[in-house]
C-alpha cells in the first residue's frame, strides 16, 4: 500500500512522491488518560502501530482538568504528543504541522471541534477525517443542531467520514449529510497488551464499563439481578462514575477505576465477561465496543446483549454468546461445560487476531486516504 502511495504524484492535496513515510496528524479528546475515556485505548493502538509502521504521527489533545489528574500514558512506543491550551493556541504553534500533513483527522468530543473542523478543513494541504467514536450519537445531535463538536456544515467539509460504526449507516452519512466518503473504521486492540494467562478464576461474571443511565437497565438486568438470585456466585463491575444511590448485592465486588494495564489481568479473572451496548448502538447496530475485542484477546468468553450485525464481528453460540434476561445468564456461568467455555474463548481470540487489530485499522487508514485522493485526482466530484 504504501508503495502505491509513495509513487503517485496524488494532486496538490495528496501524497508526494517518493515520500517513504506518511506525515499523520491527530486531534482527539485524550490519548494521555484513559480514565472515564475509553477512546484512549483506541487512539494509543492506532498511532502505535502507525509509527511502527514507520509513518510520523502526532496527537494534539487539549490540557483538560479532568485528564490532567489521570494520566497513565505509557511514553514508549507512541509518536509525538503534545498538549495545547485552547483553540488560539492550537492555531499558533501547530499550524505547520497541520498544512504539511498528509492527513489530518479530527476526532468527536474534541473541545471547540467545530472551530477545529473549520480551521482544520481550511488549512490541511492533505486529506482531512474526521473520526467518529460516537457516530449514533453524533448524527442524532447533529439532527438537533446541538452536537457541540460536529456540524453539517463541517461535516461536508471533512474528506472523509471515519465511523465506529458501520453498516447502512454509512450510505446515510453520505447521503443524507453529504459526506464525500464514509467508511467504517471499528476500535481495535494492541494483541501485545491483550492476550491469555492462566489463573485461578476470581470472578464468575464481571462487567467493565463508565457508568450512563442508557447502560444501568440491562447491567442491573443481566449482571445485578443474576448476582441477587446466585448469592454464591462472583460478579464484579468496574468502571467510574457510578451513583453512590445504586444498591449493589455484597457479592458483587465494584472497582472505581481499572487502568489500561490492568485490563488484561481483570478479564483473564473472570470465567465470563459482560458486554452492554448503549442504547443508541444497538438501535444503529454494527457497533462493536472496544471491550468486546480487549476481551476476546484474552480468550474470555463474552456474554452479550445483541444488536444488528453482531453476527459480521462474532458468530453467535461459536464465539459469542447473546443473553436476554438474567436467566440466560445464568444458564450460561454455572451449565456450561469449562471445555465448551474455553472454546468460545478461543475462538473468538482467533477472530479478533484475524480482523480486528490495531494493525487491521492502521492498514484500513493508510487504504482510505489513497481511496480518497484518487476519488479527487480522477474526476470524481467532491462536495465542499
Amino acid at each position: 500500500m504504501l508503495n502505491a502511495l509513495n509513487k503517485s504524484r496524488l494532486s496538490s492535496k495528496g501524497i508526494p512522491s517518493g515520500q517513504h513515510s506518511l506525515k499523520i496528524a491527530i486531534l482527539g479528546l485524550s490519548i494521555t488518560s484513559s480514565w472515564g475515556n475509553g477512546h484512549a485505548i483506541t487512539y494509543r493502538g492506532l498511532m502505535a502501530e502507525l509509527v511502527r509502521r514507520g509513518h510520523q504521527v502526532l496527537f494534539l489533545e487539549r490540557n483538560m482538568p479532568w485528564y490532567a489528574e489521570h494520566r497513565d500514558l505509557p511514553r514508549t512506543r507512541y509518536g509525538r504528543v503534545e498538549l495545547y491550551s485552547d483553540l488560539k493556541e492550537l492555531q499558533k504553534r501547530y499550524a505547520n504541522d497541520i498544512r504539511s500533513a498528509d492527513c489530518v483527522v479530527v476526532g468527536s468530543y474534541v473541545p471547540d471541534g467545530i472551530a477545529v473542523g473549520e480551521w482544520v478543513t481550511s488549512v490541511a494541504s492533505g486529506v482531512t477525517a474526521f473520526y467518529d467514536i460516537d457516530t449514533p450519537v453524533t448524527l442524532a445531535n447533529v439532527d438537533l443542531d446541538s452536537c457541540e463538536y460536529l456540524n453539517r456544515n463541517v461535516l461536508r467539509k471533512y474528506d472523509v467520514y471515519l465511523s465506529f460504526t458501520g453498516g447502512p449507516i454509512l450510505h446515510r452519512i453520505e447521503k443524507v449529510y453529504g459526506s464525500p466518503m464514509a467508511r467504517v473504521l471499528y476500535c481495535s486492540i494492541d494483541p501485545t497488551a491483550y492476550s491469555p494467562e492462566y489463573q485461578i478464576n476470581r470472578w464468575d461474571l464481571g462487567y467493565i464499563g463508565t457508568y450512563s443511565d442508557d447502560r444501568q437497565p440491562l447491567l442491573n438486568a443481566l449482571l445485578v439481578k443474576p448476582a441477587r438470585l446466585w448469592k454464591r456466585g462472583r460478579f464484579v463491575v468496574a468502571g467510574p462514575l457510578y451513583p453512590d444511590s445504586i444498591a449493589w448485592p455484597e457479592n458483587i465486588e465494584r472497582i472505581e477505576h481499572l487502568p489500561p494495564q490492568g485490563h488484561r489481568d481483570f478479564y483473564n479473572g473472570q470465567k465470563f465477561t459482560l458486554n452492554i451496548t448503549r442504547a443508541d448502538m444497538i438501535k444503529a447496530g454494527y457497533s462493536p465496543s472496544i471491550r468486546l475485542f480487549e476481551a476476546a484477546a484474552c480468550a474470555t468468553p463474552i456474554i452479550t446483549d445483541y444488536w444488528r450485525g453482531l453476527e459480521t464481528i462474532f458468530r453467535p453460540d461459536e464465539e459469542i454468546l447473546v443473553a436476554e434476561a438474567a436467566d440466560d445468564v445464568l444458564r450460561f456461568v454455572r451449565d456450561i461445560s469449562n471445555e465448551k467455555r474455553c472454546e468460545i474463548g478461543w475462538n473468538a481470540r482467533r477472530r479478533v487476531l484475524r480482523e480486528h487489530t490495531a494493525a487491521h485499522r492502521a492498514e484500513a487508514l493508510e487504504r482510505y486516504i489513497l481511496e480518497s485522493r484518487s476519488k479527487a485526482i480522477c474526476g470524481e466530484p467532491v462536495m465542499s
